[in-house]
């Protein structure tokens, strides 16, 4: 059974903190960034996985390992401001298309195809090591780089 290393009281062998005075324990590493064994080209791709890269995108952003690191967090927001427009192109248009059967279905469905294939034609390009900017989403995501 181990001991605290500053006040001397036994501490459990996984344990990260002392439960007497409360001191971090050596030997034990404390917040870990969870994305250090990562390349910057493969947090960017991530960042574009259709339906689920804004969590990749967050975790980029989160992430203090690419912190300094311009071209991964573009790709970041960006990731997550495509993402964004696919959600709005879904809550517009499929409420419409469901209470009117006119031409607005298949708008709702071209724009959300529109949205997959920039999806996967950025993770084509971003591996390739290209950096593309879409027309509005990369100004919003330059913005809020620059911010």
């Amino acid at each position: 059974m181990p001991f605290c290393c500053q006040c001397g009281c036994q501490v459990g062998d996984a344990s990260h903190y002392c439960s007497k005075c409360g001191a971090p324990q050596a030997g034990v590493r404390v917040g870990a960034d969870f994305a250090a064994g990562m390349s910057p080209r493969t947090a960017s791709i991530l960042c574009y996985i259709p339906w689920v890269g804004w969590i990749a995108a967050i975790v980029v952003l989160a992430s203090s390992t690419f912190r300094t690191n311009r071209t991964v967090r573009f790709h970041a927001f960006q990731g997550l401001y495509l993402f964004v427009a696919g959600l709005l192109i879904k809550w517009a248009f499929t409420p419409l298309a469901f209470f009117d059967r006119g031409p607005h279905i298949h708008l709702a469905g071209l724009l959300e195809m529109a949205i997959l294939a920039l999806w996967i034609f950025m993770i084509v390009k971003t591996s390739q090591g290209q950096v593309i900017s879409l027309p509005v989403i990369g100004e919003l995501a330059e913005k809020s780089l620059s911010e």
